[in-house]
């Protein structure tokens, strides 16, 4: 019986490879290279997968989209017309007689809705100014309440019609595809032309100027279409002169000063 050495435990036996001493010829022999282990492959097929879908997906997100009107801004003149929904009161400036004379505590004017229809003469300057001009006509109605002790409360209605023609320079920003956003300033030259003349007959209601110049703003966005441009505009607008006609009846009293204000939407079609 063998004796067991433990030392042997641990011998491992592999083939030995022959070496090719000085004197024996090298012979040729086909040497395996070790293969790419599986974590390399799907390094490379996950690179190979993410570099196509992102080709796929630069191809699939592009989308054409046509140019409507590309010639518009060569024409130096454009026309068009509008709709308006206009918001107004009056400011009221209170004389010193509102405290001493005036048995009313409280006299305003509240925001009122009304109506406005007009035309668009836009005229070109250059790649970022145009000058327009938008003469309209305006049905306004406002009023002038005041407030008396107990709970009493009595109105001025001031019912007119306006022509209105405001003069405004006009600040586009670059085209992007059909929109492109405007800015705008200028002025407004208003004339009064159908008041109701039975309400000045009477001596206890309210007079007031038939003429008016106010400075207007405002911001627009304009949409273009393949056959018109659609651009829905917010303009404020601010009288500078003074409405009020002095009397001495019960309405007149505690007033010195009558002015606009105004905050118009509009829907331009050009």
């Amino acid at each position: 019986m063998d004796t067991a050495h433990l030392r042997r435990s641990f011998n491992l036996h592999r083939p030995e490879i022959s070496r090719p001493t000085l004197d024996q010829p090298v012979t040729g022999r086909i040497v395996r290279q070790p293969a790419l282990s599986s974590g390399i492959r799907f390094g490379i097929a996950l690179v190979l997968v993410i570099f196509i879908y992102g080709r796929a997906q630069a191809q699939t997100s592009y989308k054409y989209v046509r140019k409507h009107l590309e010639r518009y801004d060569d024409k130096t003149i454009h026309y068009g017309f509008f709709f308006a929904a206009p918001i107004t009161r009056f400011s009221v400036g209170y004389s010193p007689a509102f405290l001493q004379a005036d048995s009313a505590y409280r006299i305003y004017s509240p925001n009122k809705p009304s109506f406005r229809v007009g035309f668009v003469i836009n005229g070109y300057l250059n790649d970022r100014f145009d000058l327009r001009l938008t003469p309209s006509v305006s049905l306004f109605s406002r009023e002038v309440k005041y407030d008396y002790p107990g709970g009493m409360t009595q109105t001025q209605v001031r019912e007119s019609t306006w022509l209105d023609f405001p003069l405004l320079l006009k600040y586009k920003s670059e085209r992007r595809n059909n929109t492109r956003m405007y800015l705008l300033a200028g002025g407004a030259f208003s004339v009064e032309t159908n008041v109701r003349r039975k309400e000045n007959r009477g001596a206890s209601n309210l007079s007031t100027g038939t003429m008016d110049f106010a400075v207007e703003y405002g911001v627009g966005f304009e949409q273009f279409f393949e056959f018109f441009k659609f651009a829905p505009e917010l303009r404020f607008s601010h009288g500078l002169v003074n409405l009020y006609n002095p009397g001495t009846n019960a309405a007149s009293v505690g007033i010195n000063k009558l002015t606009t204000h105004t905050v118009t939407l509009y829907l331009n079609f050009e």
